[in-house]
């Protein structure tokens, strides 16, 4: 009788196991098909900064209580300059972790997969649509902003 108690235990830690990876794999197939969303919003964006003529600018990190320069050029997306588009339309953060060196030397950027809801889980007020975002940044360059400011 111990046995079977034993086997049912095992067949319920088995169903378990698979039903977290079955859930697992769908929270994965939902964040890539976001991300796709995004970057298919993100390449919209830059195909047209592109034809307003719109420059792209250096991109600067935030490291240690300072700036650092990247590399890379794009458009920033935030007015605080926290998020940028690089020209190629990946997505960037750049507040990136480090001290004096990375802001003498710079830092290299690595894409993120950029989110539908920039700032997911932020105070009230920090969250938006990327799509809010991206018009609202083009409604700024239209109103003769410059490409930094975001």
């Amino acid at each position: 009788m111990a046995a079977a108690a034993g086997g049912e235990r095992e067949e319920w830690r088995r169903g378990r196991a698979e039903a977290a990876a079955a859930h697992a794999a769908a929270a994965e197939r939902a964040r890539t098909a976001e991300a796709e969303r995004a970057r298919a919003l993100l390449g919209a964006f830059v195909a047209e900064v592109r034809r307003r003529g719109v420059a792209p600018v250096p991109l600067r990190a935030r490291v240690g209580g300072g700036r650092a320069r990247t590399g890379a050029h794009g458009w920033y997306l935030r007015r605080d300059e926290s998020l940028a588009v690089a020209v190629d339309g990946a997505f960037h953060v750049l507040t990136v972790p480090g001290g004096l060196r990375e802001r003498l030397l710079g830092v290299r950027l690595v894409a993120s997969d950029p989110p539908l809801q920039v700032g997911r889980g932020a105070r009230d007020g920090e969250s938006v649509e990327l799509a809010e975002l991206l018009r609202r940044r083009l409604a700024d360059l239209d109103g003769g902003e410059p490409a930094r400011g975001g």
